[in-house]
């Protein structure tokens, strides 16, 4: 049976000089736009080759963080895990439910902030996130969370996209035409070594592997116009600026499909991502 515990976003406190609270809010805002799903669920062989990667048993208490309409969540479920998926967009929380519903498939499903996880210290084996906690504004908290909630020897296992890849260097092209908020660090910070050394000090081991999604569409085009009519970053740059800004904008990320795409016929990126797997 699927379940779902909605939290309201104003109990959550910020816990820096960052207003962290309007920052989740417009964050929260902007992947309740558009339709999230849509791409989330073309990531899903994400999802699979993660819970492989963290070598999930059956039996296991895991979490999925940030998990979207649950492409992890359900990958975990499927190895018959005890699952729980927490998001802080309801309705992708919602999608996330049909799906499970759909397979029938158990999951608990919790609105909740990364920087803040309602669990208990050691209540779970493993804890997953597949291009969701690397959102989170306050990087070092959510990090310290996720270390919290998994037990001594439990495993942690994230897939990041990296600065150089193609989602890296599209958040990159949408922040020169429109600067994302001062004083957060950049997602994509969390698909480097150097940085996920830092945030997971004191853990037993960690491994990282380069990895590859590609994104396969018509063209350049069908790329550009399902992203920005689905795809939250996307969707909001579009929507905050005017028509001339608009069309720069989408000149920019043909230009950046044309250089990373691999085919010639359609549209078929490459988009690169760490895979980390850290035994707590």
């Amino acid at each position: 049976m699927t379940q779902i515990i909605e939290r309201p976003l104003s109990e959550r406190k910020p816990s820096t000089v960052v207003d962290l609270a309007a920052v989740k809010t417009r964050q929260q805002a902007m992947w309740a736009s558009g339709d999230f799903a849509v791409i989330g669920t073309s990531l899903q062989i994400v999802g699979e080759t993660l819970c492989e990667a963290a070598n999930l048993q059956s039996g296991m208490r895991v979490l999925d963080v940030a998990c979207g309409n649950g492409n992890a969540a359900l990958a975990a479920a499927r190895r018959w895990c005890h699952v729980t998926g927490l998001d802080y967009v309801p309705a992708l929380l919602r999608r996330a439910g049909d799906r499970a519903r759909a397979e029938g498939l158990e999951l608990a499903l919790i609105e909740g902030d990364a920087e803040q996880l309602p669990f208990e210290a050691a209540s779970f084996d493993a804890a997953v996130s597949t291009f969701g906690v690397m959102f989170a504004p306050d990087q070092e908290r959510a990090a310290r969370e996720l270390t919290r909630v998994v037990r001594p020897g439990g495993t942690i296992a994230l897939a990041n996209w990296t600065p150089s890849g193609f989602i890296g260097q599209m958040l990159v092209t949408i922040g020169r035409h429109v600067p994302p908020p001062p004083g957060v660090a950049s997602p994509i910070y969390w698909g480097t070594d150097p940085r996920i050394e830092r945030l997971f000090t004191g853990v037993g081991s960690i491994r990282t592997t380069k990895r590859d999604f590609v994104f396969r569409y018509e063209s350049a085009e069908h790329f550009i116009d399902i992203f920005r009519r689905y795809y939250g970053p996307v969707f909001k740059a579009f929507g905050a600026l005017d028509a001339d800004g608009q069309a720069r904008l989408a000149v920019d990320l043909t230009e950046l499909g044309a250089r990373f795409n691999r085919s010639e016929r359609s549209f078929a990126v490459p988009a690169e991502y760490l895979e980390v797997v850290i035994e707590r």
